[in-house]
This record gives structure tokens, sequence and C-alpha cells, in this order.
């Protein structure tokens, strides 16, 4: 029945949205002492076995050579482009007030679906995408103090590059397959943030490689989870609870940082979940998602 495939999809979002918020984690501990493009080029290295190993066992390579090459290599550089700048981001800005910004994403896909894709977007969703917009500005302080930070910039830049891979997916799911996705997205990434950090590249210390280990499994785990929540169920049905976040971003900044969100970052966030929420529940269809 639709109903137990919406609450089976619905447990995998939330698994996703739990083991991302590790991944992010990991993120923020290495960002510190590495370069941010050496953050996402360790990020992707760490994952690449178990892609391999997923993408061998599902399809044993077959067609995997078949696909549309430069959409996937654009799909790479926005996939450095997500993580390097995400990690410049969560340097001095908590994961939840990080992931407010990020929440952004579902309104410059809509946007940019209208303007790229020629799709349909009605007033109330425009007037959706502004509130949203209005949102950002409340997170990033009304008095204009952090208007201009580099971390939030960052997060920000980090969520446009989100809106264009989405895409991109669109674009290559008319013909590629989701393994082919998968498998092109962390290789081109795994050697393009390899060759760009390689001249200042900082040797990885031995206490970092239980971190290392983490994002592996934790965002191997919610990619896996997340792109099963979209295939049980309907992406209106599932796609609000990857706000679920959130409540982890604030319990991890309260539990490692003891920092707490103030009233400002809190209410923006609102605002631009409840946008967000808005948006997803009136698409039809959702492309596969690539978290940071």
């Amino acid at each position: 029945m639709a109903s137990d495939k919406n609450r089976r999809g619905i447990a995998a979002m939330l698994i996703a949205a739990a083991f991302f918020s590790v991944m992010d984690t990991g993120l923020k501990l290495l960002a510190p002492h590495y370069p941010s493009v050496q953050v996402a080029a360790l990020r992707s290295l760490a994952s690449l076995p178990l892609v391999l190993v997923y993408v061998g066992w599902r399809t044993g390579f077959r067609g995997m050579f078949d696909v549309r090459w430069g959409l996937h290599l654009l799909r790479g550089a926005l996939g450095i482009g997500i993580l390097a700048s995400f990690a410049i981001g969560v340097r001095r800005l908590p994961l939840a007030e990080a992931y407010s910004l990020l929440f952004i994403a579902p309104m410059l896909i809509t946007a940019l679906s209208a303007i790229v894709l020629k799709e349909r977007v009605e007033r109330a969703r425009w007037i959706a995408i502004v509130v949203g917009l209005a949102g950002v500005l409340v997170v990033l302080r009304p008095t204009g103090a952090g208007l201009v930070t580099m971390s939030g910039l960052a997060v920000l830049a980090s969520a446009a590059c989100y809106a264009v891979t989405a895409i991109v997916v669109r674009l290559l799911g008319r013909t590629d397959s989701s393994e082919s996705l998968v498998l092109w997205s962390i290789v081109s990434m795994s050697i393009g943030a390899t060759a760009i950090a390689a001249p200042g590249w900082i040797p990885v210390r031995l206490e970092h490689g239980w971190i290392l280990a983490g994002i592996a499994l934790s965002g191997f785990v919610a990619q896996i989870a997340i792109t099963e929540a979209f295939r049980q169920s309907e992406a209106s049905a599932v796609a609000p609870f990857e706000y679920s976040s959130l409540a982890w971003g604030i319990a991890i900044d309260w539990l490692l940082w003891k920092v707490w969100p103030d009233r400002y970052m809190l209410l923006g966030a609102g605002i631009i979940v409840a946008s967000g929420i808005y948006l997803v529940r009136r698409e039809r269809a959702h492309p596969e998602a690539e978290h940071p």
C-alpha cells in the first residue's frame, strides 16, 4: 500500500538525515586542520572504495561507460564546490546555522527549474522563494553584521552548487542509470579535488583516521538511505523529513561545542523550512540528492 511505502520512505529519510549529520560533523572536525579542497578530496577518497564495491555488486560495472560525460564532469566539479564551500563555512559556523542556510537549496532548485528546464512555476511558489530568501537574511542577522561573512557566503555558495547539481541530475536522469550517477560523481570528485589540493597537500594525521572512517561509512549509509527513501515513496511525502537534520545539527552543536542557536537563527530557520516544505509538498518529482 502507498501509506506503508511512505512510512518506510519516511523512516529511510530520517536515517539519511541522521547519518548525513554525522558525516558533516566529521567535515567540521577536519576543516580547521586541512585546506577546504583537501577536505573535499578526503571525503570523496574515503567513500570511493565503498561506492566501487556497491556499484560492482549492483551492476558489475555494466553500462557504466555509456554516459553523458560532459554533464558528469560538470556534476563532479559542482560536487567539489559543494564540499569545499561547506568546509569553509563550518570552520566558524555552527552546524545548525549552516544547515539553515543550506535549506535555501529547494528554493534555488525551483527557480532554476523555471529558468533552465522551462518548467512552469506558479506565483505562489515564487512567493515562497522570496519568503525563503527573507529567512536567509534573518539567519545572517537583520542588522547586516553577518551578511558578508566569509562563512555565511561560503555556505550559500554550497547551496547554490547543490541547486545547480540537482538540475544537472535531472538532465542526466533522463538517459543515465542511478548507479552511474553515484559512481562517476565520487570518482570525478576524488580525482578533481585531489589534483587541485595536491600542491598544498597537508599529510593526514593518524588521529584523524577514525574521523575519515566515520565520514566514509556515514556518507555511504546516508546516500543509500536517501536513495531508498525517494525510491520507496512519494517525494512530497518524504522530502520534508530531510529538515530533521536541523534538530541533529542543534544537538551535535550543543554536545560537542556547547553552542546553542540564538533567536535570529531559529526564526530564520523556521521561515526557510516552512517555505521549503511548501515547495517540496507541491513538487511531484524530486531530483537525486547530493549532500555536502
